[in-house]
């Protein structure tokens, strides 16, 4: 994946619904959640970890009273490592994204889908091995 990096806050009303498809999406895992807040990434964090300096990026889903009204302050692109960006798509669509049109075009060698609270993300080349 790439396009973000460290924790960054996302506004939504479902903290724990889109967390949980940002889950499946990115193979992560939920490693904290309080009352509106839930915190997903790739790793349980230690003490030694965290004192290390060595954390790699997490995302924080927080709930907010808005809806989303204009674009994404933060826009995460997918890149698929083990399947086609065709696949993927198709994965994803299966997970509850949807495909969404921003004025990109139909030239484009990417996808614009949006999770299932609008917020708009890419499905970029695969990155997988071609044969």
């Amino acid at each position: 994946m790439r396009g973000w990096w460290g924790k960054r806050p996302t506004a939504e009303h479902h903290p724990e619904r889109l967390a949980a498809f940002w889950c499946e999406v990115l193979d992560f895992k939920v490693i904290d959640r309080s009352l509106g807040k839930v915190e997903i990434g790739s790793w349980v964090p230690t003490v030694e970890d965290v004192r290390a300096r060595q954390m790699p990026p997490t995302l924080l889903f927080i709930q907010v009273p808005e809806g989303k009204t204009v674009k994404n302050r933060l826009h995460l692109d997918v890149s698929p490592i083990d399947a086609s960006t065709e696949n993927e798509v198709t994965r994803l669509l299966g997970l509850g994204a949807t495909k969404t049109d921003v004025g990109q075009g139909s030239d484009r060698n990417w996808v614009v889908m949006a999770d299932p609270e609008g917020n708009e993300f890419c499905v970029l080349r695969t990155l997988a091995p071609q044969n």
